[in-house]
């Protein structure tokens, strides 16, 4: 456990994100390679290696609260070191907030989790394929909330029963001649027919037949038109 965060226990502090994303609230909790921050509201996971930069808000010019009650997901009491992968584990099948590219948090349901990527079952966007190095972080809804009030029957996992396969690349291959979007609304999103993939270089496709060819280590989020 990271005795500097440690002692940043019940401190208010400011984080700097990658995509230079701000987040302030009282840090909660912490595993091996993750923080909970509490930010008022919600219970906030973010791996460490996403945080850029930290400091203690000694002011708290917002008068953030510590909160009533504990987060949903913690550290076991016989494991100090909880780990962001736990937290997904915990977090599968029941509905959150994560941050992954652009300018907007994606809602909806972790419907399963592979070696290095996640299938996210979102009301707009449909079935999703996010890969874990890219996820900032991730808010667990409260019991009973629904991503837009949507009832049971429309937030329904929508996902294909079919055998995922293990890997990022090999999701991403088996969508070849398929329509489709990485990166959802950030500024590297591409939209076209995924032609090729071959090494760590995708090749996709724009509607006026151009070809664009994208790193796969910078493709964060995949999905279906």
């Amino acid at each position: 456990m990271n005795k500097i965060i440690q002692s940043l226990i019940n401190e208010v502090v400011q984080i700097e994100v990658s995509g230079k994303k701000q987040l302030k609230g009282t840090v909660i909790d912490l595993g091996s390679d993750m923080i909970v921050l509490f930010n008022g509201i919600d219970f906030v996971y973010i791996p460490l290696v996403h945080i850029q930069n930290f400091a203690v808000d000694r002011d708290n010019e917002d008068d953030l609260k510590a909160p009533m009650e504990f987060p949903s997901i913690i550290s076991d009491e016989n494991n100090e070191d909880l780990t962001f992968g736990e937290v997904l584990l915990k977090a599968k099948g029941k509905y959150v907030e994560i941050y992954v590219t652009g300018g907007h948090t994606l809602h909806g349901c972790i419907s399963s989790i592979m070696s290095d990527y996640l299938v996210f079952d979102s009301p707009i966007y449909k079935t999703m394929y996010i890969a874990l190095s890219h996820l900032k972080w991730l808010i667990p809804y409260s019991q009973n909330e629904k991503p837009y009030g949507l009832d049971d029957r429309k937030t329904t996992i929508q996902s294909d029963q079919e055998l995922l396969p293990n890997t990022f690349e090999v999701q991403v291959e088996k969508l070849a001649s398929e329509i489709v979007v990485f990166n959802i609304d950030g500024n590297k999103s591409f939209i076209g027919k995924l032609n090729n993939i071959e090494g760590q270089i995708v090749e996709i496709q724009t509607a006026r037949k151009n070809s664009i060819y994208v790193n796969l280590q910078h493709i964060k989020t995949l999905h279906k038109v």
